[in-house]
């Protein structure tokens, strides 16, 4: 347990950089570990989170190594090229690797253990295991699919048609990495689209994936099975979950100016900055280029005068982690902030939704919690704070009431600030760089 003390800060100021993208981190070590050849990455997060992936890449064959520059070089196996690991794959805290890695194993000829810390194996993992099903594999589990879970791959796999009954990336995902080795064609059909790193790289990586647009909104993806993926250098951007957080702390930290550089602006990953922009917030985008197929920008961020926005349910699988950080945005703004669509909240690091509204209260927030959404009554005026926030092992709540506490009156403790390096490492010293005092 690591306590932290967030007081009231000064004006903000500053350049500062994030680290690198957690979702593209993960899936360049996944898809490099499944090409022929080796892959160079750079600019990959080295938080936990990432670091377990690598090391389950290991434990299934690939070579992974980390150079002196800070470069990543990965030698993959082929796509159904993995060999049977002779340990059990620890997970820590990924929901994002875990959820990936039971499609990619899915349709591996062997059977493997995958474990985590006790935040993900309290975490219901069946609405990947559901649609997987078909496809071959059979999973032993806690109830609801909990781990420690065993994977019993097959060597038979089958192409399926899904279609998701509530657009989520890593469920999308699973079922596309389990079709990789599956004869025929993979379809995935969403109702809104959510981030679409998975097929972006796939491509990068000389897969065959076709994306459309149906007559609702929503995607219909079309992978071609049994693809020869090839090695390709990836740059990472810098993570946009994490660059929310100095964000929302620069636009309500009265006085603040800073700029955040090689923000990744992917379109369906910025809902949070398309909010804060309609709440007032002062957000420019400078120097707009686009990196290894990812679009990037530096975002220049002033001091601002919120006011409260309703933001729809079709907005949520473009910044679902980032409802933490908005929810403290919201309780410094002026008006009512109503937040729908945020079910996937529930089976989060933790049922983070609940998690806000408990902490939002302790620090003396009008709040109001559905079953899938929030409503934060916001008086324009510097919240009250004082509160006692216990993280539940959630990294994304742990650094949105560092936050809180950096623009209200009095100053708000986190019961364990150490989830914080599973997404983030270094967080507490950029802040403090930037003008904070959070101890």
């Amino acid at each position: 347990m690591k306590p932290v003390l967030s007081p009231k800060s000064g004006p903000l100021s500053g350049q500062i950089r994030v680290p690198g993208d957690k979702s593209i981190s993960h899936r360049a070590l996944m898809f490099g570990a499944m090409a022929l050849g080796t892959t160079r990455v750079t600019g990959l997060l080295e938080g936990e989170d990432v670091l377990c992936t690598a090391a389950a890449m290991r434990s299934l064959g690939a070579e992974v190594e980390r150079e002196e520059d800070g470069t990543w070089v990965v030698t993959g196996r082929g796509v159904g090229g993995f060999s049977e690991p002779t340990g059990v794959l620890d997970m820590g805290n990924s929901g994002t690797a875990a959820r990936l890695l039971m499609g990619v194993l899915a349709t591996q000829s062997f059977t493997t253990f995958m474990t985590g810390d006790a935040s993900l194996c309290s975490r219901p993992m069946e609405r990947v295991m559901k649609p997987l099903r078909p496809i071959g594999v059979n999973f032993v589990s806690r109830s609801k699919g909990r781990m420690p879970v065993a994977i019993q791959g097959t060597d038979e796999p089958m192409p399926i048609t899904y279609e998701l009954p509530v657009a989520s990336a890593q469920v999308k995902s699973a079922v596309m990495l389990a079709g990789l080795n599956a004869p025929g064609k993979t379809i995935v059909i969403e109702p809104n689209p959510s981030r679409d790193h998975t097929e972006k790289m796939l491509t990068h990586f000389g897969a065959d994936v076709v994306v459309e647009e149906n007559e609702t909104g929503g995607r219909v993806i079309t992978l071609t099975g049994q693809p020869e993926l090839m090695a390709r250098d990836v740059v990472v951007p810098t993570d946009p979950s994490s660059a929310a957080f100095p964000v929302v702390a620069a636009l309500i930290t009265p006085g603040s100016n800073i700029t955040v550089e090689a923000v990744g602006m992917n379109p369906l990953r910025t809902g949070l900055f398309t909010t804060l922009k309609e709440m007032g917030g002062k957000i420019t985008e400078l120097n707009k280029r686009v990196e290894a197929g990812e679009e990037v920008a530096d975002l220049q961020v002033e001091y601002s005068e919120l006011t409260g926005v309703r933001v729809p349910a079709s907005r949520a699988p473009s910044m679902i982690d980032e409802y933490p950080v908005l929810a403290v945005a919201a309780s410094f703004a002026n008006g009512t902030t109503h937040m729908e669509g945020l079910e996937e909240l529930r089976v989060k690091e933790s049922d983070r939704l609940a998690v806000v509204v408990e902490s939002l209260k302790a620090c003396g927030v009008d709040v109001i919690e559905g079953e899938d959404f929030m409503t934060v009554n916001g008086n324009g005026q510097p919240a009250l704070g004082g509160g006692e926030i216990k993280s539940r092992l959630d990294h994304r709540i742990a650094m949105s009431f560092i936050v809180f506490g950096m623009a209200s009156e009095q100053p708000v403790t986190i019961d364990d600030g150490s989830p914080i390096d599973t997404s983030f490492p270094g967080f507490i010293d950029l802040m403090n760089g930037l003008g904070a005092s959070i101890r």
